[in-house]
């Protein structure tokens, strides 16, 4: 925070607020849990641990660190450089010790996390299913494909992360709960489902993501009054899709 020109609040509108919670129960209904505590402007787990920016830095990036993606681009890298309104973060550059120290302390071992609750799984049941969930800003909500609305989004990576019953159950379950759902647009799903969705071995990924003026004030980033509808509906599909047969999903 001593490096940011932002407040705290102003940091936190680009986070995945309280969506922690919102999926709480999910190991109630035998499904692992993992969660990150630590904020998205400190390190964004949801990109390549080396997707920085150049600018932001006053050293030099060593090469593996240089790649120039479309997030990048965005300010919106492994440690984003604007916050989801464009606003700047740090009003001083960086040096890559700092980048790595937040990749070796955070980043990476989230994922070797992940690694190990993924073979668990797949150890267990011949197969592998991966959530990863997040909410989206309100005005990304509207900007879905012919003007057209929607409460959730879901990625697959159009199609390559997972098997298609797998999104097809998902929606489906989520419409008869009365939510719009778009796939894919605005979100396709970041490095998490791309990384590891991997269907042909068993692997399957599936982006979540939530509008969040369904259970959040966007300016104060508190709950509002939809946070309980929403959660106990998210319980609902998650026991829904745990007691689901998904032994056709093996590699």
């Amino acid at each position: 925070m001593s490096a940011a020109v932002l407040d705290a609040v102003s940091i936190r509108r680009s986070e995945d607020a309280f969506v922690d919670d919102l999926i709480a129960a999910a190991p109630d209904h035998g499904a692992a849990l993992i969660v990150a505590n630590f904020a998205r402007a400190y390190i964004d787990l949801n990109r390549q641990p080396f997707e920085l920016d150049a600018s932001m830095f006053a050293d030099e990036l060593p090469a593996h660190a240089r790649g120039r993606t479309a997030r990048v681009a965005a300010g919106l890298g492994t440690i984003a450089r604007v916050v989801s309104e464009g606003q700047e973060i740090y009003h001083r550059k960086l040096m890559f010790a700092e980048a790595e120290t937040r990749i070796a302390g955070a980043h990476r071992p989230y994922h070797e996390a992940l690694v190990g609750l993924i073979a668990e799984a797949k150890a267990a049941h011949g197969f592998a299913i991966l959530v990863d969930w997040h909410s989206m800003p309100s005005a990304a909500a509207r900007s879905g494909t012919r003007d057209k609305a929607s409460d959730i989004v879901l990625g697959d990576r159009f199609g390559a992360a997972c098997a298609g019953v797998l999104p097809n159950r998902v929606e489906r379950e989520l419409v008869a709960l009365g939510y719009r759902v778009a796939r894919n647009v605005p979100y396709a799903g970041g490095y998490t489902t791309e990384h590891y969705g991997r269907p042909h071995r068993g692997v399957h990924a599936i982006q979540i993501e939530i509008d969040r003026a369904l259970y959040l004030d966007e300016a104060t980033v508190t709950p509002t009054s939809g946070f309980a509808r929403l959660k106990g509906h998210i319980e609902a599909l998650t026991g829904s899709l745990a007691a689901a047969d998904w032994s056709g999903l093996k590699g």
